[in-house]
């Protein structure tokens, strides 16, 4: 039998579930039935707050080309000054480096089992959950985590990078 279109890779999501299984992580990676390329689609499809999505952002450091992750709250914005306070000037990453870094295209870039570790920072505010969700390697892919298995499973410390609203100045 011949196939007119190639069946897509899960190489990623594999990899992201065996690192998952090998670090005595309690939650399987999950492969949900349509992409989540987005926070808002992962937490359309998961009935959950953007915040609790669990978004990989990735940066080029200047100095040596490294990747830096930031692991941050879906509902949040990176703020690159306060990374690169941390990691030295930076830069952005496009998505033939995300993908030879990683090993992930972007949309589906997991915190764990990238192809070379990179520089990574878990963005304070996903503290305010119990629970979170993040990518699993493919755009179909998430996997269930508290704040602190992050930590864990990372490596990284916890770190203040998103951007904070400016509060208005009370009026006298």
């Amino acid at each position: 039998m011949t196939h007119t279109a190639q069946e897509p890779s899960h190489d990623g999501f594999d990899r992201v579930s065996q690192h998952l299984q090998t670090q005595g992580h309690p939650h399987p990676a999950q492969w949900l039935t349509t992409p989540a390329r987005t926070c808002q689609e992962a937490a359309d499809a998961l009935g959950l707050q953007t915040g609790q999505i669990a978004k990989s952002v990735i940066f080029k450091r200047k100095s040596d080309s490294r990747a830096v992750l930031v692991v941050a709250s879906g509902d949040q914005r990176v703020d690159e000054k306060k990374v690169a306070a941390l990691v030295g000037p930076i830069g952005r990453a496009d998505a033939d480096f995300v993908k030879a870094q990683t090993g992930f295209s972007i949309g589906g870039v997991s915190p764990v089992a990238h192809l070379h570790p990179p520089v990574t920072l878990v963005d304070d505010t996903l503290f305010r959950f119990s629970e979170v969700w993040a990518a699993a390697g493919h755009p179909n892919g998430v996997f269930r985590c508290s704040p602190q298995d992050l930590l864990r499973l990372t490596g990284a410390p916890a770190a203040d990078v998103a951007q904070h609203a400016k509060t208005a100045t009370p009026s006298p």
